[in-house]
């Protein structure tokens, strides 16, 4: 079993085939022996794909920063482990230290401050790990040319754009996190 940082929305507002890509990835997760570590809650995205690895043979890691979960927002009753940390950014450590790869989801600010911090981590050689966006309904493309053009106008090394995998299905992100595995693939410290 290989643990995998899921970063996704909270929100309970968002159209339906956000949801169902979620859902469906966390269907692939915990058929292809993977856990998941995420937020710890029951909201959103982020509870739709954890539900669903548990479903389908994964473990659920969730970790939480004390203020949520005093709120009333943890779920440990379903996870098989659940941490709870003094703040956002010990959970985010937590998180990066319990996972060997990284898939965000569709979200909010938090999503993309957590998804941008691992990209840095990865492009500075602190973690090798795969790091994946899954582009639901193209919710990523206007990231993806914001770094795209970050690259153009060498605010990042030509090439840094191989730090991160766009994936188009929830497929995809599992197949690309496999065969990252299975090759053993290395940060070549080229960025």
């Amino acid at each position: 079993m290989v643990n995998i940082c899921v970063f996704a929305s909270s929100s309970n507002k968002l159209e339906d085939n956000f949801y169902q890509d979620a859902s469906l990835l966390g269907k692939l997760m915990g058929q292809n022996g993977m856990n998941i570590v995420y937020g710890g809650s029951r909201l959103g995205m982020m509870y739709a794909c954890a539900s669903n690895v548990k479903a389908f043979g994964g473990k659920i890691i969730g970790i939480m920063p004390q203020r949520l979960y005093d709120m009333g927002f943890g779920n440990s009753e379903d996870c098989d482990e659940f941490i709870v940390t003094t703040g956002m950014r010990e959970r985010k450590a937590k998180m990066d230290e319990y996972s060997e790869g990284v898939i965000a989801l569709a979200g909010g600010f938090g999503t993309l401050e957590e998804i941008s911090e691992m990209i840095v981590q990865k492009q500075l050689g602190y973690n090798k790990k795969p790091i994946v966006l899954l582009n639901t309904n193209g919710f990523y493309d206007n990231l993806v040319k914001f770094f795209d053009n970050i690259i153009e106008k060498n605010f990042a090394k030509s090439g840094s754009d191989e730090l991160y995998y766009i994936a188009q299905t929830p497929q995809d992100a599992v197949d690309y996190i496999r065969e990252y595995r299975s090759q053993d693939l290395v940060f070549s410290g080229k960025f």
